[in-house]
């Protein structure tokens, strides 16, 4: 008999909240929302972090927030724009509002920006309404993953793997002591990902 992933397990568990059913590929599955709280993806730019949260929102029907994304569409103007005009402050401050606002919402998963956990009260803030996962990802593989994305004002000038390397040390502390728990993605697939996050946050519920 196959062995029953995490996934298959926690389908069974989660029938009252939402019919559950599997996706025409059989990659996905949509079982209902079983976690009482927001989550929170937070990790360096290119860890897959809107991609985990696009999938995380199918499998268990739950709103998602792209922080970045909602900060553009709201100021009319790329990310880039905003830190080009106004600069990287009050970038900072229209995501700590966002922070501030998601504390009135239920059972989202965020994508948050990279800098979103380095402000304390930002951190504070995503404790009291989720749980903090933290994605990471070599240094060598973000840049496999950025080098030809333009959305990214912090790395624009300057996408090296030392570069890379050198600004994910610094922000390292402040990003592990914000976590909840981590999940290492080098190597893993997207539904790898997934299983392994769903598995650690139903621990948690327990």
């Amino acid at each position: 008999m196959k062995a029953r992933t995490h996934m298959d397990q926690l389908e069974n568990t989660t029938r009252t909240h939402a019919p559950c059913r599997s996706s025409e590929n059989g990659r996905d599955l949509h079982i209902g929302t079983p976690f009482r709280h927001h989550i929170f993806l937070i990790g360096f730019m290119g860890t897959g972090k809107t991609t985990i949260a696009q999938r995380i929102s199918t499998m268990f029907a739950m709103e998602m927030v792209e922080m970045d994304e909602t900060i553009a569409q709201r100021a009319g103007m790329s990310i880039s724009d905003i830190f080009e005009t106004y600069g990287e402050s009050r970038f900072r401050e229209l995501e700590t509002r966002l922070v501030m606002e998601l504390q009135g919402k239920n059972n989202a998963v965020i994508s948050c920006g990279g800098g979103t956990p380095l402000r304390e009260n930002n951190v504070k803030a995503m404790k009291k309404s989720g749980t903090i996962v933290l994605l990471t990802a070599s240094p060598e593989t973000i840049h496999e993953r950025v080098k030809d994305s333009h959305d990214r004002p912090i790395l624009e000038s300057n996408k090296s793997v030392s570069f890379i390397a050198e600004l994910m040390e610094q922000r390292r502390e402040k990003y592990e002591s914000a976590a909840d728990f981590i999940i290492e993605t080098d190597g893993k697939s997207e539904r790898e990902i997934c299983e392994e996050l769903a598995k650690k946050l139903t621990e948690g519920e327990l």
